[in-house]
């Protein structure tokens, strides 16, 4: 089979479309045949290289997919050849007591695919049974690939962790990456007046056409400032994290008294200023969030499905494209998912 392949960490020029063995199921798997696969942050932080993860090289990136069962694995039921799927990017050992009670993204042995095992940059892709979920049959292959680590990260963030309730307040910094704009989505249709960040007048302004109340350009306004105006001094009763390092402390300044901050990533680094008398003067929540657990995940495509969500795409391109889609993301230019099809997705319906 053809994928894109790593041949070692380091720069956009690490990445090579090759041929590769075509992977075969093992008990509990299938193999999906791939119609089209997301590309996300994560995939540049694995390509740089990350502290502690040991890759045996060449690697297939990739979390994000959907496509087409190939082959069926012992022991698995309930699916078939033929079937049209997508899947929960997360991996987890069924074993330890945070399976046991249902909290899978809190396993021990937790992994992503595409960053712990092979993963959906190539026409095929194995993955165990327990996570497929149908493909939702209003959204396209792009769309379907776009959704799942995205959403479920938000939904898991909004959800579970912050208790999103109707009416309340959200500000969401960096509108137009895939975990901003799927929280836009989860928060306008649960009811909460949503504020968000950006440096492009013409992302804002999509924003506001998705259903944002309020916008801030970081560029020319200040954050924390205008979020007190357009709140009344309050601030706001969640704020969605990704960024870390440039967005912190604005985070901190901009919540209500009792408010929830919960962050999922550090795309602009992992140690940012801190102010601790915030956290404890104004009794802030600090929640942190990775992935989602399998509650969360059929939460999430049931959202999907009854409430004919759409992630949006900024991009596609063909799987041999896959470095310049790469590049796309490393100049964060992108309004939505970076999707790369293979040749079964550009001909399929």
């Amino acid at each position: 089979m053809h994928a894109l392949v790593m041949q070692n960490h380091g720069g956009t020029e690490q990445l090579v479309f090759a041929e590769v063995p075509r992977p075969r199921p093992g008990v509990g798997e299938v193999l999906v045949e791939v119609r089209a696969a997301a590309l996300n942050h994560l995939d540049l932080f694995v390509l740089a290289g990350l502290p502690g993860l040991r890759l045996e090289m060449p690697h297939i990136g990739g979390a994000d997919g959907a496509g087409v069962i190939a082959e069926v694995g012992e022991d698995v039921t309930g699916w078939r050849v033929g079937d049209e799927v997508v899947f929960n990017p997360g991996l987890w050992c069924g074993q330890c007591e945070f399976c046991r009670r249902g909290e899978e993204s809190l396993c021990v042995n937790y992994g992503i695919l595409g960053e712990h095992c092979a993963g959906t940059f190539a026409e095929f892709v194995k993955v165990p049974a327990v996570a497929l979920a149908r493909r939702p049959a209003h959204l396209s292959w792009p769309e379907a690939a776009a959704f799942p680590l995205t959403f479920l990260t938000a939904w898991r963030m909004l959800v579970t962790r912050a208790r999103l309730a109707a009416g309340e307040t959200v500000l969401i910094h960096g509108i137009g990456g895939g975990v901003a704009l799927a929280a836009l989505a989860i928060a306008v249709r649960l009811g909460a007046e949503v504020i968000v960040t950006s440096g492009s007048e013409e992302k804002l302004r999509r924003a506001r056409e998705m259903g944002a109340k309020a916008t801030i350009n970081y560029a020319s306004q200040d954050v924390v400032r205008e979020v007190k105006g357009l709140t009344g001094k309050r601030g706001v009763d969640v704020v969605v994290e990704t960024a870390g390092a440039a967005t912190w402390m604005a985070s901190l300044r901009s919540a209500a008294r009792g408010g929830r901050i919960v962050t999922c990533g550090a795309t602009t680094g992992p140690n940012p200023a801190e102010e601790v008398r915030l956290v404890f003067w104004n009794q802030l929540s600090i929640l942190g969030s990775t992935m989602g657990s399998v509650r969360d995940w059929e939460g999430v495509v049931r959202a999907i499905d009854e409430w004919a969500l759409r992630p949006v795409v900024d991009s596609v391109l063909p799987l041999a494209q896959g470095r310049a889609a790469y590049e796309r993301m490393a100049q964060g230019g992108q309004f939505g998912k970076i999707v790369l099809a293979t040749a079964a997705g550009e001909v399929a319906a």
